[in-house]
């Protein structure tokens, strides 16, 4: 396995309050890693830091055995691009203006908005199924309608990495479904994908590589036919379970027995 994305006894914490200590983890190189855990386990806390929005109190992220922090703003966002859990959305902005804030990255002072940059936003907002509201203001959309435009947003950087925080909130379920084929299609042409994600059976089903946290470190880690069992549920989510295998895909399928 290879991985130019990696954390080294990472010790993240805000404040006084600790949340994970001396924790390691790889970033497969093209695959796509779903990060699982209970609530408040430290799986967006290692997203940031990842982005470099949470300085760790101790050890490092490096991309190519470069820390992440001497990276320049946007050589970074060139490589990694980020969905947080609750974005913020601009006053009085079109879906079209915010999906193009992601070609950002690619302008300089001496560039000018150019085909390519259409090209970007247009295949964006296209994969994500926002082309038909390109024109409507981002405050008028429902929850579900944002969160795919931000996820546009984040296609038009066009990096190598996407990297998503929980990506499937605010989506129905066939969106939810649609955005993870994408996410599956993307990994196939090459990109690395890394999401948090709450829903097990869709981590098993997407993720090649899943990585279960609890308490601000990694419990397990591996493909999810080697790693997802009842006594995993257990440990991680204190939940009984029986885990079978999916019907269309094979891949583990937990049912809880409560």
């Amino acid at each position: 396995m290879t991985a130019r994305l990696h954390a080294r006894e990472l010790t993240l914490r805000y404040g006084e309050r600790v949340v994970s200590t001396r924790l390691d983890l790889d970033i497969p190189d093209g695959k796509f890693t779903a990060i699982v855990g209970p609530n408040a386990c430290g799986k967006s806390t290692l997203l940031r830091a990842f982005v470099r929005l949470l300085r760790p109190a101790e050890g490092a992220v490096r991309l190519d055995d470069r820390e992440v922090g001497a990276y320049p703003a946007k050589a970074l966002a060139r490589e990694l691009g980020f969905l947080p859990q609750d974005p913020v959305t601009p006053e009085n902005i079109k879906v079209r203006q915010l999906v193009g804030r992601g070609r950002f990255p690619h302008q300089s002072l001496l560039s000018t908005w150019s085909t390519v940059d259409d090209q970007a936003v247009a295949g964006a907002m296209a994969a994500a199924g926002v082309t038909e509201l390109a024109e409507r203001g981002v405050h008028e959309l429902s929850g579900g309608q944002r969160q795919r435009v931000w996820v546009a947003l984040v296609l038009a950087q066009q990096t190598p990495y996407l990297l998503l925080d929980e990506p499937t909130s605010f989506l129905d379920i066939t969106h939810q479904y649609q955005l993870l084929t994408l996410l599956a299609r993307l990994r196939e042409q090459g990109r690395t994908i890394v999401a948090v994600l709450h829903d097990i059976n869709q981590a098993c089903r997407y993720a090649d590589h899943l990585v279960a946290m609890k308490e601000g470190r990694v419990v397990a880690e591996g493909a999810p036919a080697e790693v997802v069992d009842s006594a995993l549920l257990k440990e991680v989510f204190d939940l009984p379970s029986i885990v079978v295998p999916d019907p269309v895909t094979g891949t583990p399928m937990v049912v809880p027995t409560l």
